[in-house]
């Protein structure tokens, strides 16, 4: 039993030793000194506005802005590439940060389920543009191009806000 007991201890200190050889001190990441940044293009993208719905209502009509709204799910892959790949371009953030209140919602978790039954949704992503006084202007259904989205974004008229 001894010897079993040893040959572990040995066996665990000689991995051990293998691994810390394996990866330079120099290379490795400190904890202490490692930061997370967020990819340049998330601060280019479009800014979304985090807060309940009736603050959005409020703000769109204070600010005589349309509300544009992404109406999600968490487990929707078309939602996810326009997430990653069309809201963070700096072209898509830069008309739409100066048109819109921007607002991203899972419409299966928090105010999304209620808000689904406001705004019926038909398939996701669906993206409503939507005035101060909850009136849908326009409803697209499915991933868009960064081109696309602003063209849309352009086609919206805001009436009365």
């Amino acid at each position: 039993m001894k010897k079993v007991f040893w040959l572990l201890a040995i066996l665990l200190v000689g991995i051990n030793a293998q691994s810390t050889l394996a990866v330079p001190h120099s290379t490795r990441p400190n904890p202490a000194v490692t930061k997370k940044v967020a990819p340049k293009s998330d601060a280019e993208g479009i800014q979304f506005t985090e807060t309940s719905w009736r603050e959005i209502l409020k703000k769109a009509k204070a600010e005589k802005k349309v509300i544009f709204l992404d109406a999600y799910a968490s487990w929707c892959g078309p939602c996810k590439k326009l997430q990653k790949e069309v809201f963070t371009k700096k072209a898509v953030g830069d008309f739409y940060n100066s048109k819109f209140i921007n607002v991203k919602m899972d419409m299966e978790k928090g105010e999304g389920p209620a808000l689904s039954q406001v705004y019926p949704l038909e398939a996701y992503p669906t993206l409503l543009f939507i005035d101060g006084n909850g009136k849908v202007l326009k409803k697209v259904l499915g991933l868009q191009t960064p081109e696309d989205l602003i063209a849309i974004g352009k086609s919206v008229k805001p009436t009365g806000i």
